[in-house]
């Protein structure tokens, strides 16, 4: 599922390229101009290429080779300034990619520069929802009790100070959320792109496209303008792992995101993970946690069937850290579910000795699923707990609630886009 065609530049990178302009007898250094044009400056046809000749443009007109950037098909504004597009491919297969123009905290305690930036930005906010359900005395407390474990990041902290400073209102924040596959086969239970099963594998130019579009509408331009970038989109990364793997190299070499903004979210494909820490070029790794025993995360995702926690967590101890780099834990908190202090202090058994940090996602709703958001108060509970436990808890910020653009509701949605979304504010009845 999912192909390099070599009549679409998008996708290909150097050696492709120069073997493509090879084959019609001309130089090597054709192959750069090609990159520039579809990968820095996002042309959307190759007679938009200025710097190619007429016979070169005439060579790929009569081999039919096109730009092969895709179609924004729809966009979805949301009253945060989340924006949710739906993007469509040449065979009419589509997926959805997600702008958040102040990201939503993830990348917060992650060891990197652009975790530096994010936390800073989520530990100054104690005026949000869940801080208010701690009372002020307990949430400095909590910061405290991390502070040991930040104290390798001030050089980081004091770089990225400066780093503000130059990208001033944005601050280095705004993030893409891309998809790798359409749909997908995982199958967890409090997901809405579960419900649409899996489609195809995304080529690793539609990946790279996605991004592509997005900058072009935004008017952003990496590596000037500093944009995250996490696969955490529709499908799972490591079920179309060369093509990601691809897209993730062209994304560092062509289009210029540095691998240390980026992330990759998978639901635990344990001898991906092995293969993964090998790569040269790699994205910080996530896994979605989201329970803490067996039982509870085979009913949640069917996955911990084939790779059970004992696994993951061994496939996690094993993982090659670089300096300043963490894993993170993903866990979507379900209302009666998977969010009592009894799972926050079997993650923290779990996790103990790690080098990581958890992200808590209180589930965002949608229709078809049957779980429900829990109380802030869980939610800073369970945060509490684990930091007490000295491990980094970060809550993520819901984006895009209302045009059902957050994590866990990307089903392509279009004609309930524009509705509001019932957000539960207390978890009153258990899951089934």
């Amino acid at each position: 599922m999912g192909h390099v065609s070599q009549n679409v530049i998008l996708g290909l990178d150097r050696s492709e390229l120069e073997s493509l302009v090879e084959s019609m007898g001309e130089p090597t250094y054709r192959a750069k101009q090609l990159a520039e044009a579809v990968y820095r400056q996002r042309v959307e046809s190759i007679e938009q290429i200025s710097t190619l000749s007429q016979q070169l443009q005439s060579k790929l007109a009569d081999n039919s080779v096109s730009a092969g950037l895709p179609q924004i098909e729809k966009r979805f504004v949301s009253q945060d300034g989340t924006v949710r597009y739906l993007i469509a491919f040449a065979d009419g297969q589509s997926v959805e990619t997600v702008w958040m123009p102040e990201g939503d905290g993830g990348e917060a305690g992650d060891g990197s520069e652009a975790g530096d930036l994010a936390e800073r930005f989520a530990e100054s906010s104690l005026n949000t929802s869940v801080a208010k359900a701690l009372s002020q005395r307990e949430a400095i407390a909590a910061l405290k009790r991390c502070a040991t474990q930040k104290q390798h990041r001030k050089e980081g902290q004091k770089q990225g100070q400066k780093e503000d400073q130059r990208q001033g209102q944005n601050q280095g924040r705004s993030t893409i959320c891309i998809s790798s596959q359409v749909g997908c086969a995982v199958d967890c239970q409090f997901c809405l792109t579960a419900l649409l099963g899996v489609k195809r594998n995304l080529t690793a130019g539609e990946i790279v496209g996605q991004v592509c579009a997005v900058l072009k509408d935004q008017a952003v331009s990496p590596p000037e303008d500093r944009i995250n970038l996490v696969f955490m989109g529709m499908g799972e990364p490591f079920l179309n792992y060369e093509n990601f793997v691809k897209a993730a190299r062209l994304l560092v070499e062509e289009v210029g995101i540095a691998e240390r903004r980026m992330t990759v979210s998978t639901a635990g494909i344990v001898p991906r993970i092995h293969d993964f820490g090998a790569e040269t070029i790699r994205p910080k790794l996530a896994i979605s946690l989201n329970a803490s025993n067996d039982a509870l995360r085979t009913r949640l995702m069917p996955l911990n069937k084939k790779w059970n926690l004992e696994m993951l967590m061994a496939a996690a101890r094993a993982y090659p850290l670089r300096t300043r780099e963490w894993i993170t834990f993903e866990y979507v908190l379900l209302g009666g579910v998977n969010d009592a202090p009894e799972n926050a202090k079997e993650v923290a058994e779990l996790l103990r000795g790690m080098r990581c940090k958890v992200n808590l996602i209180a589930l965002n709703p949608g229709p078809g699923i049957e779980f429900t958001t829990p109380d802030a108060e869980r939610v800073a509970v369970f945060q509490n707990i684990l930091r007490e436990a000295g491990i980094p808890a970060f809550v993520r910020r819901p984006r895009g609630r209302d045009i059902y653009a957050a994590c866990g509701q990307l089903k392509r949605t279009v004609e309930i886009a524009t509705a509001p979304v019932s957000i539960p504010s207390s978890a009153t009845r258990p899951a089934p």
